[in-house]
């Protein structure tokens, strides 16, 4: 896999990242520069975590499903970005939580790296090195959440929803590369 095409695959998977941490920027007004770090740490660390444990998993089915594999990666891929599109549009509620809380970061870290896992089993099916993978994957994740919470800081939340969107049709774009890579 291209650095280029990785690269975008990180930028689709820090999207739920991005839209956290603009909601962190949002509820915490006086976020300081040391706790912005700490955060942005802990959803990198996971975000680079779970594509790796999605691959380890991946490789372990990968030779009984090899004729297949490029139908799982587009499906996976796929439907992810079809969701992560679906979901830029839903209204969501005001919520009061406060990220500094460890228990509620790690959740939060969690959850918005689920999606890893799946991109991390479709990373089996292709050929890639998972290191580079995961070290592209958790910088643009730091990145882009350090940037989200001075975006939330500094304006209003609409952005992210537009951010979601592009996100998901990069994911699904990525699916569909493949998908014809191997098909051609």
């Amino acid at each position: 896999m291209l650095y280029f095409e990785m690269l975008l695959i990180a930028v689709g998977l820090s999207v739920d990242t991005f839209a956290v941490s603009i909601s962190t920027g949002l509820t915490i007004e006086r976020i300081k520069f040391r706790q912005g770090i700490r955060i942005a740490q802990v959803l990198a660390f996971f975000q680079a975590l779970l594509p790796f444990l999605g691959w380890l998993a991946g490789m372990q089915v990968t030779r009984y499903i090899s004729f297949y594999d490029h139908w799982i990666a587009f499906g996976l891929l796929a439907s992810l970005g079809t969701k992560m599109m679906v979901e830029s549009f839903k209204q969501g509620e005001e919520k009061k939580y406060n990220p500094l809380v460890f228990s509620f970061l790690l959740a939060m870290a969690i959850a918005t790296s689920i999606d890893a896992l799946v991109v991390g089993v479709s990373l089996a099916f292709i050929e890639t090195n998972i290191y580079m993978a995961i070290m592209i994957i958790g910088f643009v994740t730091f990145l882009a959440s350090m940037i989200g919470m001075l975006v939330g800081k500094n304006v209003n939340g609409k952005f992210g929803r537009k951010v979601e969107f592009i996100g998901g049709l990069i994911l699904f774009g990525i699916g569909l590369k493949i998908l014809i890579d191997h098909l051609l």
